[in-house]
C-alpha cells in the first residue's frame, strides 16, 4: 500500500508538471515571495526523495538502500517513464535538416521575418565589423530607451529571451511545448576598453608575493629547467603558458563565442555568485528542473589563482616524470605508490621522515596506481592553505617545499573565497536538482578549471550528474583529457557529466602560443577538429553502452553542443548503432537561442533531448553579447545561407497557404 501511495504521488506531481499546473507553471508571473515559496516546494520535494532513496521522478537511486516502510520496487517499474511521456507526440526526423516547417512552426510570421532580416544584416561585413560603433551611435542619437525598443524588435529579440526571469518565462514555455528545453545564462557584460581590460588582467594575474622567479628553485627542479620540461613536445616552453602577459591581457580579442569576466575585486565575485544562484533558482522555477545553468570560474575568483594552479599541475607532471621516468599526466602512469617511493629513495630523499611519509600516505591512489600526487579532495576544505596542500620533497635536499609559486596571505584568503563560492553554487544546484555546466576557458586557465570541476563532481555527483565539465575539441589534448577524466570518475565512483564543444578561443590561443614560443595547442584545421570531436563522442558513447551492459545506467551524461549538421548526424547514427535511446537520458544536444533552429526543433520534435542556450538581461547591458553573435554569424556564412533559404521557404508557404497569422501551439513533451 505504501508503495502504491508513494508511486502514485510521484506520478501525480510529474503529470502536474507536464500539464503546467504544478510547481513551475510558466503561466504564473512569479515574483518575490511566490517564487521563494515555489523554490521551497521544489527543494522540499527533492530532499524528501533523497531521504526515501528515490529520484525526483519516483525512481530509487541504485546507491540508496530501500527506505524503511516502503517495499523494494521492481527495477523495471522504477525505470518506467510517466505514461504521458511514453506516449508523447514524436515526428519523423529529416536528417538533411531541410524541413522548414519543423524548424519554424514554433515561430510567429513576424519572428520568421525578423530572423531573415537579422541574418541578412549579419551577412553585410561592413555592418558587422563596425557593429559596436553603430550600436553606440544608435544609443546616442535615439537615447537608450528608444534604442532599446528598436533592439527588442530586431537583434535582441532574435538572440536574447528577455530582460528578467519573468519576461523569459513565455519564451521558455513555448520552446518546451515544441520539445526544446533551456540552458539559462544571465548575459550582462561590462563594456570596457582594451586598455582597461589589459590593466585589470595584469593587476589580477600577478601575485604580490615577493620572489625572484628567475632564481626560483621549485622542489629541487630549477626554474631554468622548465625550458626543458616537455609535456606536449620536446623543447616546449610549457611553463611560459601559465605566466601573465599584457599583450594578451584583453581575453576578448578574437573571441566571438564566449563571455569574458575581468576581476574587479572580491565584492564583484560575490555579486557574480548571487547572479549564478538566481539563475539556478530561475531554472528550477521555469523549466520543471529539466534545465541547465551555465557558469564560468573566472567570475568566481581571482584569475591569478587559476594560473598558479594550472602551473602546479604542469609542475606535478614534471616532478612525477623526474621521480618515475614516466611522461604525461600522473593518472596515465598507473604508478604503484611503492615504486614512486623507491624513486624518491634513489633520488636521495629520506622517505622515513614523518613529513615525507605523511605526504606519501595522502597521495590519491587505488589498486591500479596513482590518480593524483596530491589530495585535491582535501583542497576543497577551505581551511587548507594552497602552499601546504602542494608541498613535495625537494629532490636535492629532501625537505618538504611548495610546488606552487609564492602566495600572500590575502591571496590564500581569495582562494578560500573562490572555493566557498563554488561550493555555494553547486550545493544550491544539488538541492534544487539543477545541472550546472562549467564553461571552458583559455588553455592557461583550463587545467585548474578542469581539476576543480572534477573534484566538485566527486563531491556533488554522487547520485546523478549535477556538475558538468566542458571539453573543447579544437585542442590536440581534448581526447586525452576526456579519457583521463572518465577514468578518474570510474575509479573514484562518481557520475560524470560533459559538454563537448569545438571551442571559442582558437585565434587567441594560436597567437599567444606563437608569441610565447610554446607548442600550438590547436588542431591543424577544421577537419582535424571535427575528427577530434567525433573521437571524443565515440569514446563517451561506447563507455555509456558498456555501462548499460553492466547495469550501471546514467553514470555518464553527454551534451553534444554543436551547430554542425555532420556532427549531429554522427551522434544520431552512433546512438542508433549502439541502441542508445533518447529515453535513456544520457545524450542531449545543444544550440544557441536564435541560431540553427533547423537542428534544434526537428530534433526535439522527433523525441531527442535538446536544449537552447538562453541568454537574458537588460537590453542595453547585453550589447557585447549581441555584438559577438553578429560576428559569429558573419563567420558561418554557409550555415547562414541555408537558414536564410529555409526561412524564405517558410514565409512563402505561409503566404501561399494563408497562414500569415499563424499562432504557434506546441503539443510536444520534451524527454
Amino acid at each position: 500500500m505504501a508503495k502504491q501511495i508513494f508511486v502514485l504521488s510521484s506520478r501525480r506531481l510529474l503529470l502536474l508538471n507536464h500539464r503546467g499546473g504544478g510547481p513551475g507553471h510558466l503561466g504564473e508571473q512569479l515574483a518575490g515571495s511566490a517564487q521563494q515559496q515555489q523554490l521551497r516546494v521544489v527543494s522540499s520535494w527533492n530532499k524528501l526523495c533523497q531521504q526515501l532513496g528515490v529520484g525526483s521522478a519516483g525512481r530509487r537511486f541504485k546507491s540508496a538502500a530501500p527506505p524503511l516502510g516502503v517495499e523494494t520496487l521492481d527495477p523495471c517499474q522504477l525505470e518506467d517513464l510517466p505514461i504521458e511521456v511514453i506516449n508523447r507526440k514524436k515526428d519523423k526526423l529529416d536528417l538533411t535538416f531541410e524541413d522548414h516547417s519543423a524548424a519554424f512552426k514554433s515561430k510567429t510570421t513576424w519572428e520568421v521575418l525578423r530572423a531573415l532580416m537579422v541574418f541578412q544584416v549579419c551577412g553585410i561585413h561592413v555592418v558587422v565589423d563596425n557593429n559596436e560603433k553603430l550600436m553606440k551611435f544608435g544609443q546616442t542619437v535615439l537615447g537608450k530607451k528608444l534604442f532599446g525598443l528598436l533592439m527588442k524588435q530586431t537583434f535582441y529579440g532574435q538572440f536574447v529571451a528577455g530582460e528578467d526571469t519573468v519576461r523569459i518565462a513565455p519564451v521558455i514555455d513555448r520552446m518546451r511545448s515544441f520539445g526544446v528545453k533551456s540552458i539559462l545564462d544571465y548575459s550582462v557584460e561590462e563594456d570596457i576598453t582594451q586598455e582597461e581590460a589589459e590593466e585589470r588582467e595584469m593587476d589580477s594575474c600577478v601575485s604580490h608575493a615577493s620572489i625572484e622567479e628567475e632564481e626560483a628553485n621549485i622542489a629541487g627542479m630549477s626554474a631554468k629547467g622548465d625550458k626543458e620540461f616537455a609535456v606536449i613536445s620536446k623543447g616546449d616552453e610549457e611553463i611560459q603558458r601559465y605566466q601573465p602577459h599584457k599583450e594578451f591581457g584583453d581575453r576578448r580579442v578574437g573571441v566571438t563565442g564566449a563571455r569574458t569576466f575581468f576581476y574587479q575585486g572580491e565584492a564583484t565575485c560575490e555579486r557574480n555568485t548571487d547572479i549564478f544562484l538566481k539563475c539556478i533558482e530561475t531554472v528550477a522555477t521555469t523549466t520543471h528542473t529539466t534545465g541547465f545553468a551555465a557558469i564560468k570560474l573566472t567570475a568566481l575568483g581571482r584569475p591569478q589563482l587559476l594560473l598558479q594552479l594550472s602551473e602546479v599541475i604542469a609542475r606535478a607532471r614534471q616532478y612525477h616524470q623526474e621521480v618515475t621516468g614516466v611522461k604525461g599526466p600522473v593518472i596515465e602512469g598507473n604508478t604503484d605508490p611503492g615504486t614512486f617511493e623507491q624513486g624518491l629513495k634513489e633520488a636521495g630523499v629520506e622517505v622515513e621522515k614523518p613529513a615525507v611519509q605523511n605526504w606519501l600516505d595522502n597521495m590519491t591512489y587505488d589498486k591500479q596506481g596513482l590518480i593524483n600526487m596530491f589530495d585535491w579532495g582535501g583542497l576543497l576544505d577551505i581551511n587548507v592553505l594552497l602552499q601546504d596542500a602542494f608541498k613535495v620533497p625537494n629532490l636535492q635536499t629532501g625537505r618538504m617545499e611548495p610546488l606552487i609559486s609564492a602566495l600572500t596571505d590575502e591571496e590564500e584568503e581569495q582562494f578560500k573565497n573562490m572555493l566557498r563560492r563554488m561550493h555555494t553554487v553547486f550545493q544550491r544546484a544539488k538541492e534544487l536538482d539543477i545541472r550546472v555546466m562549467v564553461d571552458a576557458e583559455q588553455t592557461y586557465f583550463q587545467p585548474a578549471i578542469s581539476r576543480l570541476t572534477l573534484e566538485m563532481m566527486k563531491k556533488y555527483n554522487t547520485e546523478k550528474a549535477i556538475v558538468f565539465n566542458t571539453y573543447q575539441c579544437y585542442l590536440k589534448e581534448a581526447h586525452r583529457n576526456l579519457v583521463d577524466d572518465l577514468e578518474q570518475a570510474n575509479r573514484q565512483d562518481f557520475f560524470f557529466g560533459a559538454k563537448l564543444v569545438r571551442g571559442a578561443y582558437m585565434e587567441q590561443e594560436r597567437s599567444r602560443a606563437e608569441s610565447l614560443m610554446y607548442a600550438d595547442p590547436i588542431n591543424e584545421n577544421f577537419e582535424a577538429t571535427s575528427l577530434m570531436y567525433h573521437k571524443c563522442l565515440n569514446e563517451c558513447m561506447h563507455r555509456i553502452k558498456e555501462m548499460m551492459r553492466q547495469g550501471e545506467t546514467k553514470r555518464v551524461g553527454i551534451m553534444v553542443a554543436s551547430h554542425n549538421e555532420d556532427t549531429i548526424r554522427f551522434a544520431i547514427k552512433m546512438m542508433d548503432e549502439l541502441n542508445i535511446k533518447p529515453e535513456d537520458k544520457v545524450i542531449c544536444f545543444g544550440q544557441l537561442l536564435g541560431m540553427c533552429d533547423q537542428l534544434s526543433f526537428p530534433l526535439g520534435q522527433a523525441g531527442y533531448s535538446v536544449y537552447k542556450y538562453v541568454p537574458y538581461g537588460p537590453v542595453n547591458e547585453v550589447l557585447p553579447y549581441l555584438s559577438r553573435r553578429a560576428h559569429e554569424n558573419k563567420g558561418i556564412l554557409v550555415k547562414l545561407n541555408k537558414e536564410k533559404k529555409l526561412l524564405r521557404r517558410e514565409l512563402k508557404d505561409r503566404l501561399l497557404s494563408g497562414r500569415i497569422m499563424h499562432k504557434p501551439k506546441g503539443e510536444y513533451i520534451p524527454i
